[in-house]
This record gives structure tokens, C-alpha cells and sequence, in this order.
């Protein structure tokens, strides 16, 4: 899968310099001059990093920040934060915020991939993590009061794809009875509906779920994802 980046920064000149140097290490990337067009991008799509202006009209890089951090698609995506100002403290209030990294104006070619190579680590642990498996198996679903079932299309340690008789609206919440193998206790969280792939077909993105939980998902993932 391609690597995508999220680039969000009100000089468009900028927008284009981080475009063209991510596009020769093979990462695409989505470009936003008005900051308000953020978040609604951030709750859709996945990226592989982020780079935010920090100071913009709000949301500012520091706003969108804390938005990537919180439970949703991206809360585990390098974010660079791109800043004129060096001030301690404005370094203090971005780290805060969850950013990853610092670039500072003027930006250049060079900068950027220093940034990238140094984030390298990061963006192949998330993309592993995030891997869909093309695993079919029983699914309970509960949302507004009614019962769903269904059978799994693939399953990452984010979430999975249902298909279904019946599917919930996007936005809904989500409980979830994910039935793994005969025999396997089956692994409960919540979510929320994503999105809808195709005709009864519902993405659900896992927000919360037991600690316990996740260590099962994953050691049952793992000898399914290839290196």
C-alpha cells in the first residue's frame, strides 16, 4: 500500500516543497491550505505523518495535533510540526501536544528528508500494526439497541471490516464480539462505524478494548502478517 502523508499549512508554496520532496521517496500526500478542512480528513484517512504548520487559524498545528492524538485512525502517526518560532516554549507546548518533530522555516529539501528517515521506524512499526488480514469469522455487533451479525472481511489491530444484512449508519457506536477460533474466548471492544466499502460492508475503527484483549488480537494477528 502506498505511504500517504498529511501535509496542512496556509503557504501553499510550503504545502507544494513538502509535496515534491515526499513524492521522490514514493510517499503521497494530501494538501491543505485552510486548516479547517483538518479534522474532518483526519477522522476518514490514515496517513503515514503529518506535517502541520503550528501557527494558523485555528485549528493550529498544536489543535490538530492533540486531534491525531486522541482515540481515532491517526493517534499513532509521527507528526512534524512546522514553526519560524524556536522559542522554549513554544517547543515545550508542541511536545505537549503529542508532536514528534520540529521543522523549522525555511524549509528545505534536505530538512525534510532528514525528518522522514528519522520517522522511518515509526512509520513501518504503525503500518505492521495496522495491517489488515483477510480473516473471515463470526462477528457480534450491537449499536442503538440492535443485535448484528456478521463475518469479518479482514481484521487489523485498529479494527474490521464487516460484512453484514444489516449495517449501521457511519458515526454509530459499536460494541463488538469478534469470535476468532473455535474454542477462543471471543475478544469484546467498542467503536464506531467508519465508513461503508461496498454494498453491506461497514468499517469499524476499535477505539477501546480490554488490555488483555489487544494482547490476544495481536498474538493471534502476528503469524498472519508477512514481514
Amino acid at each position: 500500500m502506498q505511504k500517504r502523508a498529511l501535509i496542512v499549512d496556509d503557504d501553499p508554496a510550503i504545502c507544494r516543497l513538502i509535496e515534491r520532496v515526499l513524492s521522490t521517496v514514493g510517499i503521497d500526500s494530501l494538501a491543505l491550505t485552510q486548516s479547517v478542512e483538518a479534522p474532518p480528513v483526519l477522522e476518514q484517512l490514515r496517513f503515514d505523518i503529518a506535517f502541520l504548520d503550528f501557527h494558523m487559524n485555528s485549528p493550529d498545528g498544536a489543535e490538530l495535533t492533540r486531534q491525531i492524538r486522541r482515540d481515532g485512525l491517526n493517534r499513532m502517526t509521527p507528526v512534524v510540526l512546522i514553526s519560524d518560532d524556536q522559542d522554549p516554549q513554544a517547543l515545550q507546548q508542541g511536545f505537549r501536544a503529542g508532536a514528534s518533530f520540529f521543522l523549522y522555516k525555511p524549509v528545505d529539501k534536505d530538512r525534510v528528508l532528514r525528518l522522514v528517515r528519522a520517522a522511518q521506524g515509526k512509520i513501518e512499526q504503525e503500518r505492521r500494526r495496522t495491517r489488515r488480514v483477510p480473516i473471515k469469522s463470526k462477528i457480534q455487533l450491537r449499536s442503538a439497541g440492535q443485535e448484528i451479525d456478521g463475518e469479518t472481511v479482514d481484521i487489523s489491530m485498529e479494527g474490521v471490516l464487516v460484512k453484514a444484512v444489516k449495517i449501521a449508519p457511519v458515526g454509530s457506536s459499536v460494541d463488538v464480539r469478534l469470535h476468532l477460533s473455535q474454542g477462543m474466548r471471543p475478544i469484546v471492544g467498542s467503536g464506531a462505524v467508519v465508513r461503508h466499502t461496498a454494498e453491506n460492508q461497514m468499517g469499524i475503527h476499535l477505539a477501546r478494548m480490554p488490555s488483555t484483549d489487544s494482547q490476544r488480537l495481536q498474538e493471534f494477528l502476528l503469524p498472519h502478517i508477512p514481514d
